[in-house]
Formats: C-alpha cells, sequence, structure tokens
C-alpha cells in the first residue's frame, strides 16, 4: 500500500511529520445524506479510518439503523444518526449541534444531500423548484453557517460541499438541480474567503455521474421526458457526457475528499474538484 511521505523521505522541511491522509482518529463528521450512495461512501471512508460520524438521511429506519451499527462495530467508531429534515434550516442547524453534543466536535461538515427532478422549465412543477432549491442549496448554508463557530473554537475545521458537474455546466430538463449547484460552488467560494485564516476550508467535489439511486431515477425520468429507451439514456445522455463512458465510482470520490479534509489538503480552498470522466474538459 502507498504511504505517504515523512520528513525527510521528500516530504515537507516543516518540523513535523505529514499526518497519514488516511488517518481520522480523533475527529468527528457530520454528513447529510448520508443513509446511501456518495454520502453513505464518505461516511464508512470516515470511519475506517478511525472518525467518528453522524449520519442523516431518509430511509427505512430499520435498515438505517442496520447501517449505523454495522459501520460502528466492523470499524470501532462511534456512529449516530440525526433524522433532520434538509428542508428545514432549523432541523439543518440541530444536527450539526448534535454531533458537537454527542461526539465532543465537529472537524468535517460533508453538505452531500441532494434531490433531483427532470422536466422542462414550462413544465416544471413549482413545489419541486422549492424543495431542490432547499435540499441542495439552503440546507448547505444552514449546516455550514451552524459548523463554522464551531470549527472556529476548534481551532481548525474541513468542509466539503458535493456539488456535481452541473456546478460548472448544464444539461436541459435539470433547471433546479443546475442552479442549485452553481449556487453551491459560488457558496463555496465565499465560505472558503472568510474563513480563509482561521485554519478552515471549504471545497467543492463535482461528480459527473456516479452510480446511485439518484441517478436509477433518473434514467427512468429521462427516458419519460426524452420519448427514449432506458438504454439510449444510459449510453447517449448520462454516459454520452463522459468521455471514458464509465460511472464515477465512490471510492474514487472518497480519495479525493480524504485529501480535502487531510493535513495535506489546507492550501486547498475555495476549489472545486472535478471527478467527472472528462465531462467539463470538452
Amino acid at each position: 500500500m502507498f504511504q505517504w511521505p515523512k520528513r525527510g523521505e521528500g516530504a515537507s522541511s516543516e518540523s513535523e511529520p505529514f499526518r497519514d491522509v488516511g488517518d481520522l482518529k480523533g475527529q468527528v463528521a457530520v454528513i447529510s445524506g448520508s443513509t446511501s450512495g456518495i454520502g453513505l461512501a464518505l461516511a464508512k471512508a470516515v470511519a475506517s479510518r478511525g472518525g467518528d460520524v453522524v449520519l442523516n438521511g431518509l430511509g427505512d429506519p430499520a435498515e438505517i439503523e442496520r447501517t449505523r451499527a454495522g459501520i460502528e462495530a466492523s470499524c470501532g467508531v462511534r456512529v449516530r444518526y440525526h433524522a433532520a429534515n434538509m428542508m428545514r434550516g432549523d432541523e439543518v442547524a440541530d444536527m450539526v449541534a448534535f454531533g458537537k453534543h454527542e461526539l465532543g466536535r465537529v472537524d468535517i461538515l460533508v453538505n452531500n444531500a441532494g434531490i433531483q427532478h427532470v422536466e422542462a422549465v414550462e413544465k416544471f412543477p413549482a413545489d419541486k423548484w422549492e424543495q431542490i432549491i432547499a435540499i441542495n442549496l439552503s440546507s448547505t448554508f444552514y449546516a455550514t453557517r451552524a459548523a463554522i463557530p464551531i470549527m472556529k473554537a476548534q481551532g481548525r475545521g474541513r468542509i466539503v460541499n458535493i456539488a456535481s458537474a452541473h456546478g460548472l455546466v448544464a444539461s436541459p430538463f435539470k433547471s433546479a438541480y443546475v442552479a442549485a449547484k452553481h449556487g453551491v460552488l459560488g457558496f463555496t467560494k465565499t465560505v472558503a474567503l472568510e474563513v480563509a485564516q482561521d485554519n478552515i476550508t471549504c471545497n467543492a467535489i463535482c461528480p459527473g455521474f456516479v452510480e446511485t439511486p439518484i441517478v436509477e431515477k433518473q434514467i427512468a425520468d429521462q427516458a419519460r421526458t426524452r420519448g427514449m429507451s432506458k438504454e439510449q439514456v444510459l449510453k447517449d445522455v448520462i454516459l454520452g457526457s463522459q468521455p471514458t463512458k464509465k460511472f464515477v465510482t465512490t471510492d474514487q470520490l472518497a480519495g479525493m475528499f480524504l485529501y480535502l479534509v487531510s493535513d495535506l489538503g489546507a492550501s486547498a480552498n475555495g476549489a472545486s474538484f472535478s471527478i467527472d470522466g472528462g465531462w467539463t474538459a470538452q
């Protein structure tokens, strides 16, 4: 396994050696939308490296509890669950406060919760617009606002916003999602500037298509909206955007995430990291 270098082995000349990029022991991560998909993968990445985690998200309560207990048992860390509704700012803020109260700190905040709806603008339901903006964008604001004072008091913090390739480019029939993700990137830059001297960083990861439940639903929605078969949508619409013609994997996202929350990522601030198989290079 690759080992990150220590002083005297091609690393920094500073007096302290690099901390292992994967060592999160003693840290606490609060991750929204983490009962499945990308969020769950990042939660497992934190736990497998010794960090404690607050899970959040939708799903069958019994299944969520099995997931929570399973991560806790297999990784030997503390894992809690908070059922905050991402459409309610007060509940989002309470989720962050819960992490501090239950686990003693909040070192890492991951704003990951998101939903999608595919429809032409003139037919786009107003309630879906409000829901997507609230969950994909406004919850990022409420969680970050609650986390920054905690991180400032600790003298360190890492905020990672899971945006999207759609934070950088647009696609038809996704007006609310594209607007929200563009907003997330602007918010990321602003927060990064505000906390730059507080040993807190704020960055965004912009994945291409990842094989998750939200993408699986999109395939059916796109087939309906475009009058295409699911197979055509997968080949020509979903993976058609990515030159590699492959889904991005959650392991690949976790690799970038672990860099950003480590000491090695301390100078990455206000940046958007594309992991999209070359989509936004076109």
